[in-house]
Formats: C-alpha cells, structure tokens, sequence
C-alpha cells in the first residue's frame, strides 16, 4: 500500500478494492470482483488497431505494452490487440453499454438472492396448496391408507397399531380428520399465498421497484406470526427463517430507502447516478489519483464499490 493510499484510506470513495487494508471490523465487500472473478472482466477495444487520446478512459499503451481498463472492477490488464484487428479504433463511448457496478450491482445481487428465496417458498407452497387440495378431493380414502399403512409400519417395529404414536403421522392425522370445506379453505390460502410469493420473486428479479414494497410488506406482515411461532416452538429452521426476513426487511427499508426512509427514491436515483456512466470511470481514473499512469501502478487497480 504506497502512501497516498494510508491518506486516503478504506473509507474514501476512490479507495482501491484489495489494496488498502481494511480499518473496521467488518471489511467492504466488492461485488465487482465477486462479478468478474465469475463471468470475466468488460474489456473495451481489445480487437483495435490503434487507440487515440479520447480512448485514454479504456485503454492506454506504455512501454509497447497495451492495458485494457476493466469496465466494472477498474482493473488494468495487460492485453496484446488482436491479430488481424477487427478496427481501427475502439468503439466510441456513446456506443459502448456500460456494466452495473457500485450500488447498482450490489443492489441487482441482493434482490435476485432473495428473488431466489421468493421462488423456492412459491415450489414449496404451490406443492403444499396441490397436496390439500388433492386430499380434500377424495379425503376418506387416503385418511384409509394412511391409517393402514402406520399400522402396519409401527406393527412391524413393535409400536401401537392404533395411530397413537404422535410426531408427524400425529400431525397428518390430524390433516386427514379436518372438514372438507377447511381443507378447501387452507388449500386456497397456500395457493394465495405461492401466488404473492411468485409475484415478488418475478419482480424482485427484474428489479422493480413496486416488487421492493411488495415484499417489504408482505414479510413485515407475517413478522408476528413468525415470532409468534418461534415463542410456542423454538426450532433452528424457523430461528434461520425469521433471522433471513428480518435482514430482508431492513435491507428494503435502508439500503433501498422505500417508503422516503433516507432520501427515498430520489437519493437511491442520485446514488445510482453516482456509481454508474463514465462521470464514475473518471472519478477512479489514473488522473484522479495526482499521476500518470505508471507501469507497476496500472495492473490490479480499481474502483471502490460503494454498497
């Protein structure tokens, strides 16, 4: 770590990802290094003949050594152009797309994990609202071959025969014994239930933002049940559970500042604006660091992720 870095420090915006150490216990997480470690890096002009001034912001040759500017992470990397090169110069930046990277990507990662989660519970919940149902549809048959075979399996272990056993077979007794309309009944609420639970892991994946307060009050809405349920039964998977939706929550209520909370949309927008376009790619060029752009100060430097 040279000296400018120890002035600035971790907490400066144009700090280094993996060059300073970190001062606080818990260290910064960079999501473009995360991205690129797994898809690669966007390297701009590599299949140019030549680069021109303008292209400075992408790619610079030093010494006969040509390095390509990481659009994401801000890694520098030593690159020889192709042969044949496929044009004269790289593309200009009004036809370059940029990648997510800052709060945008850490944002877009976020919200897919949990889309993911969204998307497990409406499996999960859409088999159970199925199962119901098909119990409700001929319920004195199965409760028959239920009873029949617990009887026969405690029979051969020794166990009673009568379906007094308890646990889980207690449970499914209990499931085959309701009346048919309350089947029907719990049946449509897990079928309600996977629906509302699509719907957010739909939009939470395309990242929009009426997905964000949908989920925020669908899971601060079942928050008391859950803790509810924690008081008259303490397991490790309903501890995981309510830990994982309390995290949620105060992700969508902080980090993505719904409901104004922090600035609300206009500060998540100016904060977008912030960390995306080539005003950001500026910010974190050689230039902004006081020098040129040296041989060994090139490769491996990068942009703060600013989540």
């Amino acid at each position: 770590m040279n000296d400018l870095d120890r002035n600035r420090g971790p907490e400066d915006p144009r700090s280094l990802p993996g060059v300073a150490r970190p001062s606080r216990f818990r260290p910064r997480f960079h999501y473009e290094l995360l991205v690129c470690g797994l898809r690669g890096h966007e390297l701009i002009g590599t299949d140019a003949r030549a680069l021109r001034p303008i292209d400075a912001i992408l790619a610079r040759e030093i010494d006969g050594v040509r390095w390509h500017r990481c659009l994401r992470c801000d890694s520098w990397l030593p690159i020889p152009p192709e042969r044949p090169p496929a044009r004269e110069h790289p593309p200009e930046q009004t036809e370059i797309e940029l990648p997510l990277r800052g709060r945008p990507l850490r944002d877009k990662i976020v919200l897919r994990a949990i889309a993911i989660d969204r998307a497990i519970h409406f499996v999960i919940l859409t088999a159970l609202a199925v199962a119901v149902f098909l119990i409700a549809t001929d319920q004195v048959d199965l409760r028959d071959r239920f009873y029949a075979v617990l009887s026969a399996f405690h029979g051969g272990l020794g166990g009673p025969t009568d379906g007094s056993g308890g646990g889980l077979a207690h449970r499914i007794g209990d499931l085959l014994s309701q009346p048919n309309g309350r089947l029907h009944l719990i049946g449509v609420v897990l079928a309600v239930y996977a629906v509302l639970e699509g719907v957010e892991a739909v939009g939470l994946w395309m990242q929009k933002r009426w997905a964000e307060y949908l989920t925020l009050v669908a899971t601060a809405g079942l928050l008391p049940l859950e803790i509810y349920e924690l008081y008259e039964r303490v397991t490790a998977l309903k501890i995981v559970a309510l830990i994982v939706n309390l995290a949620v929550v105060a992700y969508l209520l902080y980090a993505k500042r719904l409901f104004g909370i922090r600035g609300g949309a206009e500060a998540e927008e100016a904060l977008r604006e912030r960390d995306m376009g080539w005003t950001s790619l500026t910010s974190s060029s050689p230039e902004a660091y006081g020098r040129d752009l040296p041989g060994a100060g090139v490769a491996g430097s990068g942009g703060e992720s600013r989540g």
